[in-house]
């Protein structure tokens, strides 16, 4: 077998192919064709073809497509192994969680609980605080929409309700925003943004004493 695939490197080197494309065809690593042909020398012709090649932009673009798939394994593989190092989670973390994100992202003027993103995994997973932790009624829970004026209101409205299960009669009136700076460029958030809101004074001041208990008791243990 070995005999084979060197005999059909020989011949295939002397034809002028390349030692990558030589063990590509014949299955074989690039150092075991490159012992195999080392006596064979290119004509001048062969090796002028070969460069032309490295530089053909068919070539380059096959090359930096292979570098960017291998790229992205590397970092699903880090990814992947990062994700299991988060095991099942508890009520109290998704408090402590809830807590942080709403300090980080939410509302904190007047005496209205708002949490606003535009990733709906962020919304669902608040919306499952504010019901689970917090005990916040479904009919408190309303919605509000900021999108640029650009982009499809109606598409918006109907994506965010299928997010977070809010009836349409509890969403305030969709708010498009004026962005002349984008107007007719791609847009990172085709469906805008999302607001979460609860009207309850009370709420936004245990929101504030919870905030206020993580970081005394983080920087407790520094």
């Amino acid at each position: 077998m070995v005999d084979a695939r060197r005999e059909t490197a020989v011949r295939l080197r002397q034809a002028g192919y390349s030692i990558k494309t030589i063990a590509q065809e014949i299955n074989a690593a690039q150092s075991s064709v490159s012992l195999w042909v080392r006596g064979i020398t290119l004509t001048l012709e062969q090796t002028q073809h070969l460069k032309s090649n490295t530089h053909n932009p068919a070539t380059i673009e096959k090359r930096r497509q292979s570098r960017l798939k291998n790229e992205a394994a590397k970092r699903a593989i880090v990814t992947t192994s990062a994700q299991r190092e988060i095991e099942s989670l508890s009520k109290r973390d998704l408090w402590l969680i809830g807590t942080a994100l709403y300090w980080a992202e939410g509302g904190k003027t007047r005496s209205v609980v708002r949490f606003s993103n535009g990733d709906p995994r962020m919304i669902k997973l608040m919306l499952r605080f504010f019901k689970e932790v917090c005990y916040t009624p479904e009919e408190k829970i309303k919605g509000h929409i900021h999108i640029h004026q650009q982009l499809d209101t109606s598409a918006a409205e109907k994506y965010w309700q299928g997010i977070t299960k809010i009836p349409r009669e509890r969403f305030y009136k969709t708010y498009n925003k004026p962005n002349k700076s984008s107007k007719g460029t791609r847009n990172s958030l085709p469906y805008g943004v999302c607001d979460i809101y609860i009207l309850d004074a009370n709420l936004l001041l245990r929101m504030r004493g919870w905030t206020e208990g993580i970081y005394e008791n983080a920087m407790k243990i520094l």
